[in-house]
């Protein structure tokens, strides 16, 4: 498999717009014709051979090495092939993304997973708050694919969520799974007060009674659900806590709601 490599040559001054450069994109592309492409930055367009050095060949595999956060919207509408970020990574990373993978080493910004209609989204370090959340005057969320955080995420994660699965390993911000329509949250820490604010569909997973919850979700009490069963099979191979998840005797506390809203949502507590 050939991989293109595009290695940072210092801290750009100003965000600079990196959309442009997906495996697709570049893909048939000689290194002249890659150095010359500009991207969109705070002040004047930027040349990708200013701001990056270049070896290799374009491919299915597209290396950005030494990244730091001011470089937004990475793997924006990825239609196949694998991102690999060595560093941080700045706002809008892989949305409206549909196939593909997304792995970053570091941490990310806000918007991740915005618009994201299938694929895989893996993050080693923290996210940023509205992670696969709709932009202002949007209103569908995440409608497909994984998102994975090993570390912790913001406010508003899973906002107008639709389909797809949202893993956050550490700890979430406030108002997590707000006015969410379906799909599948777990988180493995701590969650903000107001989680579920707004649900009419879908799952949230928790370890315990998030602060702060709504007073419009009914407690249905504690029991095994089948469906744990199928999902526990299809997390296998996860990190913990996703990954280790039983397949026979797990017990859930149920909360049903947001009564304000159609109140279909479920939460659940590991029992």
């Amino acid at each position: 498999m050939s991989a293109l490599r595009l290695t940072l040559r210092a801290a750009p001054a100003q965000r600079v717009d990196c959309a442009p450069l997906t495996p697709a994109a570049l893909g048939g592309k000689s290194a002249a014709e890659i150095g010359a492409l500009l991207l969109a930055a705070g002040g004047p367009p930027v040349r990708v051979d200013d701001l990056f050095t270049i070896e290799g060949t374009p491919g299915d595999t597209l290396v950005l090495a030494g990244a730091t956060a001011r470089l937004d919207g990475i793997g924006t509408a990825l239609n196949g092939g694998t991102i690999e970020v060595d560093g941080d990574a700045g706002d809008y990373l892989g949305r409206g993304m549909a196939t593909g993978t997304i792995r970053v080493s570091g941490s990310v910004g806000t918007f991740a997973g915005s618009g994201m209609t299938g694929g895989e989204l893996r993050v080693r370090g923290h996210a940023g708050d509205f992670l696969g959340a709709p932009l202002p005057g949007e209103h569908r969320g995440i409608r497909g694919g994984l998102v994975l955080v090993e570390g912790n995420a913001g406010e508003r994660a899973g906002d107008r969520m639709r389909r797809g699965t949202l893993l956050i390993k550490g700890n979430t911000g406030a108002l997590l799974a707000s006015r969410m329509v379906a799909g599948t949250i777990a988180v493995g820490g701590t969650v903000g007060p107001g989680a579920g604010t707004g649900m009419r569909r879908g799952t949230l997973l928790l370890p315990a009674l998030p602060a702060g919850l709504p007073a419009t979700f009914n407690d249905c009490g504690t029991f095994p659900l089948s469906f744990l069963t199928l999902l526990a099979r299809a997390w296998r191979g996860l990190p913990a806590p996703f990954g280790d998840l039983p397949e026979r005797g797990l017990r859930v506390r149920r909360l049903m709601g947001d009564l304000a809203a159609e109140g279909k949502g479920e939460i659940l507590i590991r029992a």
